[in-house]
């Protein structure tokens, strides 16, 4: 699941890095065909690439699919918890979820709750939950305590890459 921008670029690394893979594009007017079910098609795909509106429009044709991995490109998009595309994502099925974000917190501590809700649901416990033990106290009472607490429980579920370190990616631009 990505930007709708970045669905055509999905597709062509795909094909340059792992030309082996079947992969459908589930995007546009004509995304279904009245032929045969969207779950049946993709079942007969490595990858289903789509957008964030869409996995709220499409919520029931996608749920109806237990997905062996589910990757949000840029989840930052579901930093929301209310939003549409936020509870749509959270209702898919997979065996595996990874969110990708370059900014899993842009304003306030409930982003991140939001997005590892949706990869690890209760981890954090719930938003109010998480609110009183967290957020409150580290972004209004700057809280070292907490913020190490939370630091130790989301560490183990956070892969994080950082410019300086070219044993990383070499062709990454300075800041």
């Amino acid at each position: 699941v990505c930007r709708v921008s970045v669905i055509p670029d999905w597709a062509i690394e795909l094909k340059r890095f792992a030309p082996h893979l079947r992969v459908m594009v589930h995007h546009g007017a004509n995304r279904f065909d009245s032929d045969d079910s969207f779950k049946v098609r993709a079942l007969d795909h490595d990858v289903v690439l789509t957008s964030f509106s869409l996995i709220a429009r499409d919520a029931e044709q996608l749920r109806a699919v237990v997905w062996s991995r589910l990757v949000l490109d840029e989840a930052q998009q579901i930093k929301n918890p209310n939003t549409g595309q936020a509870k749509a994502a959270r209702s898919l099925l997979a065996d595996r979820k990874i969110a990708m974000t370059g900014t899993p917190v842009e304003n306030r501590l409930s982003e991140l709750w939001s997005i590892m809700h949706f990869l690890n649901p209760g981890l954090l416990g719930t938003a109010a939950g998480f609110r009183k033990r967290f957020a409150v106290p580290i972004e209004r009472e700057g809280d070292d305590n907490a913020a190490e607490l939370l630091g130790r429980v989301t560490q183990p579920f956070l892969l994080r890459r950082l410019k300086t370190d070219r044993n990383i990616i070499d062709d990454l631009p300075d800041k």
